[in-house]
């Protein structure tokens, strides 16, 4: 270090490294394997993450532990969602985990989430782009694969419902590595040649990686900038895909998609006011979800900052808790052991082990131990206790001891 300069204790470095770390990386996701997974008795969860190269310790506190998913286990992938600290006493850095969850589907939808909130701020999912359906639809563009279950399910709405509409099939992979591609330029062309006075984009049900294309940026982009109004129908109802954000409109199902744009005169007054309740539910729901997001983050943030601030104490109270035990461990033992000294002590001066040597117990008539022959005279009641037995005699002659 430069002359001059004066030396650090290890308490003022280690508070210099603890202030930059925790405002360096306030949080962070990090990825790794989970070992030496230990629960304490206070309920926190300590462990480890490492990869090929490094190891990272980690604290889950009892706050956020209970809302676990799954039971932490050594060797689970997971990713770790919190903020670095420093733990003093063992010159460690770590991280306080807010929130574990395994890794995979965690990743994928981590990776969903980004991406919409990136095409959001440009603005490509606002209400205010999207467009009405046409009231009575002469002909329907539907982007799907031509051999999949969504166009079986959308012609037989359709023929049921003899709605009297054209169909046009663009022919699209749903799933696999061109699919993305192939969904994005049937859409642009459906919309350039309007193919259709509403274009349906769907697919059936299948896991969170089979409907990855619906959430390409290449097919969002094509939806947002399509000329005719886009119905997205991916999945089942409980599926989503970010197609549903950009589209002018999202339907659980490519049946329900079918449904909406094929609806026969009789039907039109009462499509009318389920779309009216639609979009009063649509609007209650975002807004409870926007409520929801506003508590979360403020409820989130308080707990990320009081355990940054209480996290120190804690390790601290379970470090002394554990030495109180073992403390009071080997008193115990020592207390023990002093016990047993005394009572063999005292057991070796008892009467009855004199009495047992040979010895007798004289008490006179008032049952007073004699020691002595002070006091007594001729013809005095004497009580002899043996080891065995008693005697009763008297006294005849008394010699003085010296």
């Amino acid at each position: 270090m430069p002359n001059g300069s004066p030396a650090l204790t290890v308490s003022e470095l280690t508070r210099r490294i603890k202030s930059h770390l925790e405002e360096r990386f306030p949080f962070v996701a990090v990825e790794g394997e989970l070992s030496n997974v230990r629960p304490s008795s206070a309920g926190h969860l300590y462990f480890t993450l490492k990869d090929d190269e490094a190891a990272l310790s980690g604290v889950l506190f009892r706050g956020r532990s209970g809302g676990l998913a799954f039971t932490p286990e050594d060797g689970q992938q997971v990713i770790a969602h919190g903020s670095i600290s420093v733990y003093a006493r063992r010159g460690a850095y770590q991280i306080i985990v807010e929130r574990l969850e395994l890794a995979g589907v965690g990743r994928i939808l981590a990776m969903l989430e980004e991406r919409k909130r990136a095409l959001a701020a440009e603005g490509l999912f606002d209400e205010s782009r999207k467009r009405r359906l046409p009231l009575l639809p002469r002909r329907i563009a539907v982007v799907t694969s031509p051999t999949g279950a969504a166009l079986r399910d959308i012609l037989q709405v359709i023929g049921r419902r003899n709605a009297g509409v054209d169909l046009v099939v663009c022919p699209a992979a749903v799933q696999g590595e061109q699919a993305a591609a192939q969904l994005a330029s049937m859409i642009r062309i459906a919309g350039m040649h309007r193919l259709g006075d509403v274009v349906i984009v769907g697919r059936g049900g299948g896991s969170l990686e089979d409907l990855l294309p619906f959430s390409d940026e290449r097919v969002v982009r094509a939806i947002a900038a399509c000329e005719v109004p886009v119905i997205s129908a991916v999945g089942h109802e409980i599926d989503w895909a970010l197609s549903d954000y950009a589209a002018d409109l999202r339907a659980p199902t490519p049946s329900a998609a079918a449904e909406l744009v094929a609806a026969s005169r009789e039907e039109l007054a009462s499509r009318v006011r389920e779309l009216g309740r639609s979009v009063v539910t649509r609007f209650l729901e975002r807004y409870r979800h926007a409520r929801l997001l506003m508590r979360q983050f403020s409820a989130q943030e308080l707990h990320r900052s009081y355990w940054m601030v209480a996290q120190p104490t804690i390790q601290e109270i379970d470090r002394l808790r554990e030495e109180l035990a073992g403390s009071m461990s080997d008193r115990l033992s020592q207390e023990r052991h002093r016990l047993e000294i005394a009572r063999r002590e005292l057991a070796s001066v008892s009467p009855a082990k004199v009495v047992e040597r040979g010895y007798a117990i004289v008490r006179d008539g008032d049952g007073a131990i004699v020691t002595e022959t002070a006091g007594l005279r001729p013809n005095d009641a004497l009580h002899l206790t043996l080891r065995k037995g008693a005697v009763d005699t008297r006294v005849e002659r008394i010699r003085d001891g010296g």
